[in-house]
């Protein structure tokens, strides 16, 4: 008879314990502050988005949503804090294609499939090939014909070596059988600045940090990145074009959440952020930048991340840049 009532207290306790978790999540965020945390400067495409973003998910949560930038290691600082986080939906992170990168380059301090959840793929971002106004390459193909006649001459900038500007011209230099020379520079603006000043050959810029400069004249873009013309720059032809095999590559924009929260949460989250990118004004925005956005399932995003790691690997690996 003890037993039993034992028994069922303990059912009871556990019920009540399951019933106040259920309506926890289902209260959640309670009004209490997110933070997205960027881990990249202020200033970048990452940032700005997030921002945008951050503006219109707080109504829609009923709470503030504050950015919370923390750079560094191309990415990993802030993915590290966010790994090590409560999983309890009020800290998520903003991240970009650096994330499907970093594993394959260096030793990080998480598990990159593991200690985060795929919440939504925000969009994509294609790149445009350019070189400096004076360079003495007129389009894309005159600088790949240059590049296999001078193996390792000619050469390129990235902000740095977990950067898709890193690896883009790495894939297309695989693609079209060219050996070009890497320069990583501190940061992407800074790469920018030195392809403007003609300090390397060329870079792979995503569109909106690298547009205002094609427009004004101080860069000249070859090629873009994406699989179709862009109509920001209809008569930049693809680089799939120029090459004459498939390639593209983008700089992708995410959300994620630590290990361990609940699927609740990350399915609110997911249904929020879709909601807030199907707004007319966050798609003008988008175009307006020459980026396109995805808004997919927490599934979905799983499926693009595991392609493009894989994609991203085999690129390190032909590349035999070794693990640091």
């Amino acid at each position: 008879m003890q037993r039993r009532t034992f028994n069922a207290r303990l059912a009871t306790t556990g019920l009540a314990l399951f019933m106040a978790s259920s309506a926890a999540l289902a209260a959640w965020p309670e009004g209490k502050p997110i933070s997205i945390v960027v881990p990249y400067a202020p200033g970048g495409t990452a940032d700005a988005l997030a921002r945008l973003i951050a503006q219109h998910l707080g109504p829609k949560l009923g709470t503030s949503v504050v950015v919370v930038n923390k750079a560094g290691a191309s990415g990993v600082i802030g993915a590290q804090a966010v790994a090590q986080a409560s999983p309890d939906g009020f800290t998520v992170l903003y991240d970009a294609t650096p994330f499907s990168i970093n594993p394959h380059l260096q030793k990080l301090p998480y598990d990159a499939d593991k200690d985060l959840i795929p919440v939504t793929q925000v969009g994509v971002t294609p790149m445009l090939m350019t070189v400096p106004k004076a360079s003495p390459y007129a389009t894309a193909a005159d600088l790949i014909k240059a590049g296999k006649a001078q193996p390792g001459k000619l050469t390129f900038a990235s902000g740095g070596q977990g950067t898709v500007q890193y690896m883009a011209p790495e894939l297309m230099n695989q693609a079209a059988g060219v050996n070009m020379l890497h320069i990583p520079y501190k940061s992407g603006g800074l790469a920018i600045t030195g392809t403007i000043a003609a300090e390397v050959d060329m870079g792979f810029f995503n569109l909106p940090a690298i547009s205002s400069h094609v427009k004004g004249g101080t860069v000249k873009a070859l090629a873009i990145t994406s699989a179709q013309r862009n109509p920001l720059f209809p008569d930049v032809p693809t680089v799939a074009e120029v090459i004459g095999k498939p390639y593209e590559s983008y700089e992708w924009n995410g959300v994620f959440l630590p290990r361990g929260t609940p699927a609740e949460i990350v399915n609110r989250l997911n249904a929020a952020l879709r909601e807030v990118l199907a707004m007319p004004e966050i798609k003008a925005k988008f175009d307006s930048l020459g980026s396109r956005i995805v808004a997919s399932s927490p599934e979905d995003f799983r499926k693009y991340l595991t392609a493009e790691s894989g994609r991203w690997a085999a690129t390190v690996k032909a590349a035999g840049i070794k693990k640091e």
